[in-house]
């Protein structure tokens, strides 16, 4: 081929790659303006509940930093499946992010096998906002003061010990399921329409004990209507620094916590994922925030998305052993 040919299979090649290089343009200008506009933060739970409150907090102080307003899209339902579908079938330019948990991201996976979105393949991890502790309580008729007393009485009784949950698949279910294979005892699980409902029985006795959020059930420690055993941090919570981790208490190992984290659609532009995390991370480190949350027994977290996506894995993973060794089965 002569010089000539070459230079105009050249022009062919340059012309053809016009359309993409403009794309990528575009791209890169958009990601440099962004946000020009409000920002939907989709939460996949009815508002009042501990996802809702970790995201409107964090949505105050990082709208604030990007100079857009973040707008709350309560979509509860299916264990959070609705709002997470909705999500993942966004748009990947930045202006929806969705409220993630434990149960949305790394148990649902598991559980369900038609789940309508795929977590590591749908979303990218932005950061993970904040984890809390669950505590073990029980009805005070329960003869146990202390983890290790509990164990030893639920396996003097196999069967026989009822334990409440906010359903089937909810963190507070997942945190029993884990401690009754790690202490090696056998009870009984009841599930509820959500854990205002578990609690209920949980405080007349119908049910012996359940694992709960640790912000709400303190009050009822508090008052005596239910005992606290432990914690399930690594460590205690500053909320509760009377009440000892339940690995301290007598099962050395075990640890869970509720998490919360922010993700955006797959194959959102680098510089926007980096955008929203500097300002989460900003955000994360505000005096005014962090109290706010951590005297409520919240650890406020602000990770890097590379911090959040190995988290993600982890988490994954070990809910996925806990499912295959309970045989436990979706409703």
């Amino acid at each position: 081929m002569g010089d000539g040919g070459f230079v105009k299979n050249l022009r062919k090649i340059s012309f053809c790659l016009l359309p993409f290089a403009f794309c990528l343009g575009m791209a890169a200008a958009a990601a440099q303006q962004f946000p020009s506009r409000p920002i939907r933060l989709i939460v996949p739970f009815p508002p009042g509940g501990p996802s809702d409150i970790v995201a409107r907090v964090f949505s105050q102080r990082v709208g604030e930093g990007l100079g857009q307003q973040l707008v709350m899209d309560n979509r509860g339902g299916a264990g959070g499946a609705i709002g997470s579908e909705l999500g993942a079938h966004a748009a990947p330019d930045g202006y929806t992010v969705l409220q993630t948990t434990a149960g949305t991201m790394a148990i649902n996976p598991a559980l369900f096998p038609k789940l309508p979105y795929a977590p590591l393949r749908d979303f990218i991890p932005v950061s993970q906002l904040a984890t809390t502790p669950y505590i073990l309580i029980v009805n005070p008729s329960v003869p146990a003061r202390s983890v290790k007393e509990f164990i030893t009485l639920a396996k003097a009784k196999p069967g026989q010990l009822n334990f409440a949950s906010g359903g089937v698949g909810t963190t507070n279910h997942f945190a029993a399921e884990l401690f009754k294979l790690s202490a090696g005892i056998d009870m009984v699980h009841i599930p509820y329409k959500g854990t205002g409902l578990a609690l209920t029985d949980v405080l007349s006795g119908q049910v012996q004990l359940m694992f709960m959020n640790l912000l709400p059930a303190m009050p009822q420690v508090r008052n005596g209507k239910v005992r606290g055993l432990g914690v399930t941090s690594a460590q205690r919570s500053p909320a509760a620094p009377d009440i000892p981790t339940i690995a301290e208490g007598g099962l050395p190992g075990y640890e869970t916590t509720g998490w919360h984290g922010w993700v955006v659609p797959a194959k959102t532009a680098g510089a926007i994922v980096k955008r929203l995390h500097t300002e989460i991370a900003k955000a994360a480190g505000h005096p005014e925030l962090r109290k706010a949350l951590e005297s409520q027994g919240t650890e406020v977290i602000g990770n890097t998305p590379e911090q959040f996506a190995a988290a993600l894995n982890a988490e994954t993973m070990k809910w996925a052993k806990v499912v295959k060794a309970t045989g436990i089965k979706a409703e």
